[in-house]
């Protein structure tokens, strides 16, 4: 990799002097948070972007200044519908894109939801590993014939997979009491490994994937906390990096924490991210220490032999919940 980025760079310094144009991305959650900002720092940089938002017209509203980077670099930005927790939403945005035809250089699956209140997804799956994972999983494995031989696929995963592996026998907590940390945990891990298996099922045509951890920003995304429970959140991640003799979590500001999604997308080596766990735009060390809320990746966060299992789990649930819907 010929130019070294961290922790502390944006979007747009890891893309300066990159020209974009004539390439095509696809990216989920564009309409807020560290999604705006990648789709705002691709098309200033030339790209066409489609962004896979919830709610057009809400959307429509948000994305002022990813239209008027687009017009000022010559990029553009389309939206499109679609609700991650309904596989018939997710399946209508994929038949659209295929119908369209166009192709993909890149998708960056970046929307996600955290810690929620127990809930179930439309086609009843626990509404976190639902939405995070299972939504992507379906999207992205029916227009993966649309992202390019040498395209790249980039999965937002977090330091909370350090909270929870998945659990393939019970990954809807059918069985057992839900904890709103443990279900976002599993989901980033599964995001994760979801990277790991689309790597190695891909990289024969050179296509190669890669899950991020964005870093900690203050966007919408922990909504469901009060102010109180975001500051005991804090409280307790610093203690626990105080106690291990890391230093205290750094906040990211929202260009800075996108800044290793567009890395991941445009500028990384492929051969080198290839099914690997990336922060601070570099590839992170594996530390199985017990501590949720050190840096780097736990071991099985690269399982492939998790992943692989994790692929097959994921194709039978969609699969089952598809002929539902047919029924």
């Amino acid at each position: 990799m010929t130019k070294k980025f961290g922790a502390k760079s944006t979007a747009d310094e890891v893309l300066s002097g990159v020209d974009l144009k004539g390439k095509r991305f696809l990216v989920s959650g564009a309409s807020s948070g560290i999604g705006i900002e990648t789709a705002r720092s691709l098309v200033a940089h030339g790209a066409s972007v489609v962004g896979a938002v919830r709610e057009l017209a809400k959307a429509e509203r948000a994305v002022a200044s990813v239209r008027d980077a687009a017009l000022q670099s010559g990029g553009s930005l389309e939206l499109i519908e679609i609700n991650l927790a309904s596989l018939k939403s997710v399946r209508a945005c994929a038949d659209k894109l295929l119908t369209d035809g166009r192709p993909f250089d890149a998708i960056i699956a970046n929307a996600g939801i955290m810690a929620t209140p127990f809930g179930r997804t439309v086609d009843g799956f626990e509404l976190q590993f639902g939405t995070n994972h299972l939504g992507h999983f379906a999207l992205v494995t029916r227009i993966e014939p649309l992202l390019v031989d040498n395209g790249r696929l980039v999965v937002l995963s977090s330091q909370a997979h350090r909270v929870a592996d998945v659990d393939l026998n019970d990954p809807n907590f059918e069985q057992q009491a839900y904890d709103p940390f443990v279900a976002y945990g599993r989901s980033k891990t599964a995001n994760a490994l979801f990277a790991v298996e689309f790597d190695r099922r891909h990289r024969d045509r050179g296509v190669r994937a890669a899950s991020v951890m964005p870093g900690n920003s203050l966007t919408a995304l922990p909504r469901h906390f009060s102010q109180e429970d975001l500051q005991g959140l804090f409280e307790t991640v610093g203690n626990a990096r105080a106690e291990a003799g890391l230093p205290p979590p750094v906040l990211k500001e929202i260009p800075q924490a996108a800044a290793t999604s567009v890395w991941a997308a445009v500028v990384a080596d492929q051969a080198e991210i290839g099914g690997r766990y990336l922060e601070d735009c570099a590839i992170a060390p594996i530390t199985d220490v017990a501590n949720a809320f050190a840096d780097g990746a736990r071991a099985y966060l690269l399982d492939a032999e998790k992943a692989s299992q994790l692929w097959a789990k994921s194709e039978q649930l969609v699969n089952a919940a598809t002929h539902a819907l047919n029924d």
